[in-house]
């Protein structure tokens, strides 16, 4: 019985542990959709102008629209978009009266790399966002031949001479270049596979409990005999 009773305890105490898991991602995959939610409403909202002096927490997405002049000299951020391959994404500096900032036209494939693209003036809607694409494994960008591996917005600013602010374009600046706007695409949210694994893992622990008490039961029983 002493046998019956230990296995019992263990096996309830690890099946609560499991199920609570499993209801606490619950509860966070409802918290991360309603972040999204919020995110997705705040990058389709009505652009604005650009901010007096923005704020990579305050400001993230927020949808502006900037008139002004395209600037020539750009820099090439190498990238790789789904269904389609490995290419660049074109960052230009962007005038808007007295102000400067960069602007990330969007993408064109590898043979485009060098193309002459629009300059002058024009007007262009987006999202403020400051990527976080830096990690100890990033190379150091080639500025001989013009590759980055990374948007690191200060760092772009001060090799092109605008304010570390960057808009991230939705509408066209050119016919050659595809925007890819800002989405929440990008944003983990594995809250979901995480509960299905934690409540997968409870049923074959409950199987597992059941098994080792019916067999100590039955080993038990025989022994009796």
């Amino acid at each position: 019985m002493r046998r019956l009773l230990f296995l019992l305890i263990f096996g309830l105490t690890g099946l609560g542990i499991l199920l609570s898991l499993g209801v606490w991602q619950v509860q966070r995959l409802a918290w991360k959709q309603g972040i999204l939610a919020e995110i997705e409403a705040r990058i389709s909202g009505n652009p604005v102008g650009l901010p007096e002096a923005p704020q990579p927490v305050r400001d993230r997405y927020l949808p502006v629209a900037l008139t002004g002049e395209m600037l020539p000299g750009e820099v090439h951020v190498l990238v790789s978009v789904k269904q389609v391959g490995p290419g660049y994404r074109i960052v230009a500096p962007f005038r808007s009266g007295d102000r400067t900032v960069l602007v990330d036209r969007g993408f064109v494939p590898t043979t485009a790399k060098d193309t002459a693209r629009l300059v002058g003036t024009m007007e262009v809607t987006g999202n403020l966002h400051w990527p976080n694409e830096i990690d100890s494994y990033t190379p150091d960008a080639d500025i001989e031949g013009n590759i980055w591996f990374a948007r690191d917005v200060p760092a772009l600013a001060a090799a092109m001479g605008t304010e570390p602010v960057l808009l991230i374009a939705r509408s066209e600046t050119d016919p050659g270049v595809i925007p890819l706007p800002v989405d929440t695409a990008g944003i983990p949210n594995d809250h979901l596979q995480y509960a299905i694994t934690w409540f997968g893992l409870a049923l074959v622990w409950a199987a597992m409990t059941g098994y080792f008490l019916w067999r100590s039961r039955a080993n038990s029983e025989s022994n009796a005999l």
